[in-house]
């Protein structure tokens, strides 16, 4: 926890530099600081696409430049960028046309304790949660954010994000049920 808060303070006193001094310096410290969490929660969102996701990210940080004024530190700095890169996700989204995504199209993710079957099964029952719940369940689940951050990110009532977060668990409980049963058998206690 105190990691967090140092990291908050840091970040506070960055901001207040580029906003009181103009400080460019200060804001590329802010975007280097921020950029890596910022691309992996856009490449997670586009399935691995990671030229899109960099493309999105530089907008991100534009957005994030000229709207910083507009940061009142009511959450965490990366809570209110990864707020930005959520509506730019979505952004482009709306504009990309509507197409059926291919089961062959889908990477399982870079995670060598699983087995593939494994990686490549779950890939497949994130991709048949609903959008809400896939969106909560990366930013709660997989970026690590508290359903209170999640909540601010997404844009939706807390109480929602709950919901979706413990709906696509149960989702995915019982699609990768196999799985555990497997699991157990190759690994009786």
């Amino acid at each position: 926890m105190a990691d967090s808060a140092a990291e908050a303070s840091v970040d506070r006193a960055l901001v207040a530099r580029v906003l009181l001094n103009d400080d460019r310096r200060a804001f590329e410290q802010l975007m280097r600081r921020h950029q890596g969490m910022v691309r992996a929660q856009l490449r997670r969102l586009l399935h691995g696409d990671e030229a899109a996701a960099d493309d999105i990210a530089q907008e991100v940080f534009l957005l994030a430049w000229r709207k910083l004024d507009q940061f009142r530190g009511d959450a965490a700095f990366r809570t209110w960028l990864y707020r930005i890169a959520w509506s730019c996700f979505l952004q482009v989204q709306r504009r990309k046309p509507e197409r059926a995504e291919d089961a062959d199209e889908v990477e399982p993710p870079a995670a060598p304790a699983y087995p593939a079957d494994l990686q490549l099964d779950f890939e497949r029952a994130l991709h048949r949660l609903s959008d809400a719940e896939q969106a909560v369940l990366l930013h709660c689940v997989q970026l690590g954010l508290s359903h209170e951050e999640a909540a601010f990110v997404l844009a939706m009532p807390l109480g929602t994000v709950k919901t979706h977060a413990t709906r696509g668990k149960a989702k995915l409980k019982t699609w990768l049920a196999a799985w555990q049963s497997e699991t157990a058998q190759e690994n009786p206690a």
